[in-house]
């Protein structure tokens, strides 16, 4: 049975874990500290006297192909990148969620409505907490949900401080609520490899996998670090001031808001350099495990691009549609806008799953050295 140190040497130790937190997610709620994460939001070993072997921390890793099998089937997966019942453009009714959301306000108003109509009980999100910070959030009113709406870049590294953009699930900060709220119908917003993470702990039916009722998946470019050296470069790239910035959010490339209606673009290879290494290695664009994925790709400005990959989710998103929460882009300005949106997010899942295949290639034949 391999263990939490056979996790350092697979993963860790090449560079490939993404910090999703889902192994300390699952000591944390059963072996009561075994593991932590320092303050980078590296896994490690808390109290090495705890840990009870079991290997499960192992198997739910979303680099470790343990239970890629049974969980491809559990969710339906089929090629190229997951199933795909539906794909559609829309956007919130909202006029004020539309204002603070990164594309068209889908999640957000998703989850106010599935909030609203006593569907769930909460929802696992980011909080805004300071000027490029947030934090891991169990919102559990309208309030609360509206608050986490929108796209930053935080400064800090790691999940309980959350470094990433698109960071919206951390172990002990996001899932201990859960636990001790005793709630039982959560929706989990994250990204491909936290959404991987779930799914293999509800493969083995692990607690608290059981109360996330509906994971909602984020199309994902990568996790980005984002300290004031990085965001001085990235100022001085797009020669724009970040006071001046209204949002922020990523298609093809980083898109910038200014206040003054002005949009300023950076391309993905001028992010590269601040990615976080493991992202080269995941092959998931489009959270391909999720009971529904979002991005603004492919969708014009002020929408948002949705695949419905469940049943559950694919009710959930039409039970929204009926009730009036949310509203599909008009067929009549443009009959073919779902085909479309569908092709680019399958050309850029195939690009990204292309290029970390050779990543993982080249891994193979150098040593990495990664700073601890």
């Amino acid at each position: 049975m391999k263990t939490f140190f056979d996790l350092i040497q697979e993963v860790q130790k090449p560079g490939l874990c993404h910090r999703c937190g889902g192994c300390v997610t699952f000591c944390s709620a059963v072996n009561y500290g075994a593991l932590d994460l320092d303050k980078d939001g590296k896994p490690l070993y808390s109290e090495i006297e705890k840990c009870v072997e079991c290997g499960l921390c192992h198997a739910i890793c979303p680099e470790v192909d343990e239970l890629e099998a049974e969980t491809k089937e559990r969710c339906g997966w089929t090629a190229p990148m997951g199933r795909i019942i539906e794909t559609t453009v829309a956007s919130s009714t909202d006029a004020a969620v539309r204002k603070n959301a990164t594309d068209g306000g889908v999640v957000t108003g998703l989850l106010l409505h599935l909030l609203e109509r006593g569907r769930i009980d909460g929802a696992i999100v980011t909080k805004q907490t300071g000027p490029f910070q947030r934090r891991p959030y169990l919102a559990t009113s309208t309030e609360e949900i509206k608050e986490a709406a929108g796209f930053f870049f935080d400064t800090s590294h790691g999940m309980k401080n959350f470094s990433d953009q698109y960071m919206t699930f951390s172990t002990i900060e996001g899932f201990d609520p859960v636990m001790k709220k005793g709630l039982k119908r959560v929706a989990l917003v994250g990204t491909p490899c936290q959404i991987k993470s779930v799914r293999r702990m509800q493969t083995l039916g692990l607690i608290p996998s059981e109360s996330i009722k509906f994971c909602l998946g984020l199309f994902c470019s990568g996790n980005f670090l984002f300290g004031e050296v990085e965001r001085r470069a990235l100022a001085e790239s797009g020669g724009f001031d970040w006071k001046d910035v209204r949002k922020i959010n990523i298609k093809e490339d980083l898109k910038v808001h200014l206040k003054n209606g002005e949009a300023k673009h950076i391309s993905m290879e001028q992010l590269l350099s601040i990615r976080r290494f493991a992202c080269s290695f995941c092959q998931d664009y489009s959270s391909e495990f999720a009971d529904i994925s979002f991005g603004g790709l492919g969708a014009e400005e002020g929408w948002t691009t949705v695949i419905t990959r469940s049943t559950q989710g694919r009710a959930a998103f039409a039970d929204a549609k009926g009730a009036g929460a949310l509203e599909e882009f008009s067929v009549k300005d443009n009959p073919g806008f779902a085909t479309q949106a569908l092709a680019l997010v399958r050309t850029l899942s195939a690009r990204k799953r292309r290029s970390a295949q050779q990543n993982r290639r080249n891994l193979g034949k150098k040593g990495v050295k990664i700073k601890s």
